[in-house]
């Protein structure tokens, strides 16, 4: 029985051909049926059907057509133009947040080089931090930086600041409370 299973095993592209010769009024195959109102031969032709011998039991057999999508060849080449379009658009954002986050560096270090600083000197600083915090907050829900990543250029922002601020006696660290035993 395997061996005529065999003598039917037929290639999609000969299927057409086959279906005449092939005689599935035999008790030892099941009928084949098709869904929807899909032409059989246009299947066959162009490659979505294919067929093959499934032996279930020792006096029966059975061909199993398996109809499927066939695979898009386009869609490589979409991901492709996806992948762009995000890396033009992540190194646009990446840069932004580079050149914002260098202007405050540049700022606090003119100012902490300043000898005769004034506190309110820090107020444009703080606006120029902010707005760096706002491009990085975004940057991070988007996803063109990691949370942590984001996190962490923050806080170098803040630590600068913070540093300049305890240089020029304009802020003064709490005192690590003391433990009583």
């Amino acid at each position: 029985m395997a061996a005529a299973a065999m003598a039917h095993n037929v290639s999609c592209w000969g299927l057409p051909a086959k279906l005449k010769t092939l005689s599935l009024s035999d008790t030892r195959f099941t009928p084949l049926s098709f869904s929807s109102n899909a032409s059989t031969v246009n299947l066959f032709s162009r490659g979505l059907v294919s067929v093959r011998p499934l032996q279930m039991s020792p006096n029966r057999l059975s061909i199993v057509c398996e109809a499927g999508t066939k695979t898009k060849a386009d869609s490589a080449a979409k991901r492709a133009r996806q992948a762009e379009k995000r890396r033009i658009y992540n190194k646009a954002r990446k840069s932004e947040i580079r050149t914002r986050m260098k202007k405050v560096l540049e700022a606090l270090e003119v100012l902490g080089k300043k000898a005769d600083a004034q506190p309110e000197e820090v107020l444009p600083i703080e606006k120029l931090i902010a707005e760096a915090y706002s491009v990085i907050d975004k940057a991070v829900k988007v996803g063109t930086l990691h949370r942590n990543t984001g996190a962490r250029r923050k806080s170098r922002l803040a630590r600068r600041k913070k540093a300049v601020e305890i240089y020029h006696g304009w802020y003064a660290p709490a005192a690590a409370p003391a433990e009583s035993a």
